[in-house]
Formats: C-alpha cells, structure tokens, sequence
C-alpha cells in the first residue's frame, strides 16, 4: 500500500480550514493549558530568576559551598513535586483529548471541545501505556541511538490505537502497534521529517507561539490519516458515525 505523503498533508490543511468547531480554537486551548501548567510546575519546583543569577554568580566565582546551598534552598519537597507530576499528567490526559477530537474531525463524526477531557476516562491506562512504550524505547536507545528511533516509530499508534478501542489492553496495543507500522516506519520518519523547518520556525520568540497551535494540528491530523489508513479503518465504510465519545 503506497501513501501519498503530500496529498495527506494538504487534506490535513484543508480539514484545519474547514473544521466547525475550529481545530486551531481546541489548539489553542490546548496551547494555554500547556503554558498555566509549565508556569505553575515551575513555581513549585523551579528556581527563582534572582537565586539563579546568584548561583551563576558563585559558580564563576568558584564559589562552591554558595552554589550548593542555593541548589539545596531550592529543591522543591515532595508534596510540590507530586503536584507538579499530576499538572503533567493532566497535559498528557487532555493532549490525548486532543487527538480524539482531531480524529472525529477527520472523520466527519460529532465533536465538541468537551473533546479535550474524554481522555480523563481512561487516564491510567493512558498513563501506564506511555510509560511501558518509553522504558521499551530507553532500552532499545541503549543499543545506539537508530534502534531507539526505529522503536520509537515501531509504537508510535499506540494512542490511537487506545483511542480507538479503550476496552483493548497495554500490550496487544503496543503489538498492534508494532504490527499496524512493519514496513512503514521509514514512511512514518519522512513525515514527520518534513515539518522540520515549520518546528524550527517555532523556535522564533512570539511567532513560534502562533505558529505552533497551528502547526500541532497539522502535524497530527497527517500522522492521523496514515493511522486510518495502516488500520484499514478508512477502507471499512464504517467512517462518518464513528464519534469517539468516552
């Protein structure tokens, strides 16, 4: 089966132009979650503008005892650090929230931004999920550097996959996974390569903001038609009715 890449990616723009409710209006939400978590994680466990400049200071000064005791004035306690894991998780559960919408606009079916928190039904599994697939991928990496990206590849439908069918299990998703992507990986690697120069324009202070609620979406609707395809779900006839309501 031969995917078009660039007729992928100007179906994923056309859907961003087309979509009611608006796609960039969920990505924007998104956007600002993500930037009140990161602001309220590092209150809690970051350190101060002033304390950094102080340790910078006593670290060219050769300082050393200065500089360990602003590190240890600010290590964050155990209580800031759960709150700011479970900040996190709440970025992960509603960026699946995210997908799922992405995925019921891809296919034509009801959406609503209420979209964003149908993964809070399934949080845990999401969570155990990613942590399965990233010990695999850290293992895999320890090899060298291409079998870790070719793992990361190899799992990269799990979510959809769970988003797919919640009912299925950790491992058949990450089999699935592995089956759904054989002989696609490099496909999969050349997508995603070719949003490389949009990435590095984010990187671009103020602009990079702007452009990344759109590009976000770009990016994942495209990785999104692939699943459909790999899956078979597109060529099922079981498309438009399909709303992923949790």
């Amino acid at each position: 089966m031969s995917l078009n890449r660039p007729s992928i990616k100007a179906n994923a723009r056309q859907l961003i132009r087309d979509s009611k409710p608006s796609v960039l209006t969920a990505s924007l939400l998104l956007f600002a979650l993500g930037i009140v978590i990161a602001m309220l994680s590092n209150r809690l466990t970051g350190i101060s503008a002033d304390d950094a400049m102080r340790y910078m200071r006593y670290v060219e000064d050769g300082n050393a005892d200065a500089a360990i005791n602003i590190i240890l004035s600010n290590a964050p306690t155990p209580g800031a650090q759960m709150i700011s894991f479970l900040l996190n998780c709440v970025s992960i559960i509603v960026s699946l929230g995210f997908t799922i919408f992405l995925l019921n606009t891809l296919r034509g079916a009801e959406r609503s931004m209420g979209n964003l928190l149908d993964g809070f039904a399934y949080w845990w599994k999401l969570l155990i999920l990613d942590i399965v697939c990233a010990v695999f991928v850290f293992l895999w990496s320890l090899l060298l550097i291409v079998p870790g990206i070719v793992a990361a590849y190899r799992y990269s439908m799990v979510n959809y996959i769970l988003i797919n069918n919640p009912d299925i299990g950790i491992m058949e998703c990450i089999r699935e996974s592995k089956r759904m992507t054989q002989g696609y990986k490099g496909e999969l690697f050349m997508l995603d390569l070719s949003f490389l120069g949009w990435w590095l324009l984010t990187l671009v202070p103020v602009l990079g903001w702007f452009l990344s609620i759109w590009l976000r979406p770009y990016q994942e609707l495209s990785r999104l038609q692939y699943f459909e395809k790999l899956s078979g779900y597109s060529a099922s006839g079981s498309g438009t009715d399909a709303a992923l309501y949790l």
